[in-house]
């Protein structure tokens, strides 16, 4: 089987192995995310893209992986449970930031990463610009997951016009 893209990537996989060997980061392969895809798969994806695009633009691009892996760290099914608190949106980062502080240690921007990672959907504004690039690369990843079957159904229509 061919090892995806941040596997291969030896930097990206020394700055999160830490965390990835975690039962409580591998627990999230548990819980299906945006329908087609499961909460670890879309984290390594938000935590591996994000990481790229904050080393090309000379960022910090080690709390951006670190953060962008816990962003999700939540144990609920988020279409199931409801809040007296307020939305999904605005509960689960609280959530996931204090599932990852009783994990690691946070620095104030993986800290303001997981917690204003929903911004457009919350008011909350990142503080830093590797919290931008997180919570954009977060919505396209959602996007892109809940997609995937009908790009697929579209690329099968395509060949078949084609044959």
């Amino acid at each position: 089987m061919k090892a995806a893209k941040w596997q291969q990537d030896a930097q990206y996989c020394a700055l999160v192995n830490d965390l990835l060997q975690t039962p409580e980061v591998q627990r999230l392969a548990n819980y299906t995310q945006h329908h087609h895809s499961d909460r670890l798969a879309h984290s390594i994806a938000v935590s591996y893209d994000s990481y790229r695009i904050a080393k090309r633009l000379h960022l910090d691009y080690i709390s951006t992986a670190r953060a962008g892996l816990l962003h999700d760290l939540f144990y609920y099914d988020w279409r199931e449970t409801k809040f007296d608190l307020g939305t999904h949106a605005f509960i689960h980062p609280r959530v996931a930031l204090r599932n990852a502080e009783k994990l690691t240690d946070l620095n104030p921007c993986e800290q303001d990463i997981i917690l204003k990672h929903m911004f457009g959907s919350t008011l909350a504004a990142p503080k830093y610009w590797e919290g931008l690039i997180v919570s954009t690369v977060d919505k396209y990843e959602a996007q892109r997951e809940f997609f995937i079957p009908w790009r697929r159904k579209l690329h099968a229509r395509r060949i078949r016009r084609l044959s």
